[in-house]
């Protein structure tokens, strides 16, 4: 089962049975996401990127998530999962996840997908049921490098204060370096919230922001760019731990405005 919302020329597609993928996003017939079960835009929850050999530490206790890309775990459950529709209009729909084993707190996750003429926005809010636990939660958009319309690729534009230091075992070290040029598979800080702009020379460009300071910028695909605005960085259960507590869920958004070009 989707979902289909329409606004203006723009049409989103949210598969809930499939991870509550954004499956397709389509500007004037365009489709600007990888197609494929395992692409579209996926939200990462409860974590983002690898958790260094699945293990992640809260207080004195050690939790093992199952290594669902070894020698890490990668993305999150919720990509993996069917999610319950809460509400839809025309514009607008609402979806729940509930956290369950092999995650060891329960809690809820909600996501809200808002469409206009000239923009998408994504929020995604993590709750307790009781103890409170760590958590992270962002999106992993795949846009297409070709729209198949015979134009330039994609390219990538941003001003990173940083980039996070990689191991060879592609967890950052805990370094912050100065902005290396791409290829990337790589963590990037914006302190002053997420701004990345992928542009389709004479088609569109796609600017996506966030409050959240953190995004992974992965350019390494020959069919697709991702640029995935998060809450912390990849391994950050370990490194950057953020509380979800009864009184104080954690809540991420992202916004992605369009322009045509041509």
């Amino acid at each position: 089962m989707s979902t289909q919302l329409s606004a203006g020329g723009a049409e989103v597609t949210v598969d809930q049975d499939n991870g509550c993928r954004i499956s397709s996003l389509r500007i004037d017939g365009t489709e600007l996401l990888r197609q494929g079960a395992h692409y579209g835009a996926f939200p990462m929850v409860p974590w983002c990127g690898r958790t260094d050999g699945g293990r992640f530490r809260d207080g004195a206790t050690v939790h093992q998530l199952p290594l669902n890309h070894p020698p890490h775990a990668l993305h999150g459950f919720a990509r993996d999962a069917a999610w319950r529709p809460a509400r839809a209009t025309a514009t607008e729909a609402a979806f729940t996840y509930d956290l369950v084993d092999p995650w060891p707190y329960p809690g809820r996750v909600t996501q809200i997908v808002e469409l206009s003429e000239d923009a998408l926005t994504l929020t995604l809010g993590v709750e307790t049921y009781g103890d409170s636990f760590p958590a992270q939660a962002g999106w992993h958009p795949w846009f297409l490098r070709d729209l198949g319309r015979g134009g330039e690729p994609a390219q990538i534009t941003f001003d990173p204060a940083w980039q996070e230091e990689r191991g060879a075992d592609h967890i950052p070290t805990g370094k912050r370096i100065d902005p290396l040029p791409g290829p990337w598979d790589d963590c990037f800080g914006m302190p002053n919230g997420v701004d990345v702009t992928v542009t389709w020379p004479g088609a569109l460009d796609v600017r996506v922001t966030s409050r959240a300071e953190w995004v992974v910028v992965y350019d390494e695909d020959p069919q697709a760019v991702c640029v995935e605005p998060q809450s912390g960085p990849p391994n950050g259960l370990n490194s950057l731990p953020q509380l979800v507590t009864p009184v104080d869920p954690l809540e991420v958004s992202t916004t992605w405005t369009w322009r045509r070009l041509g």
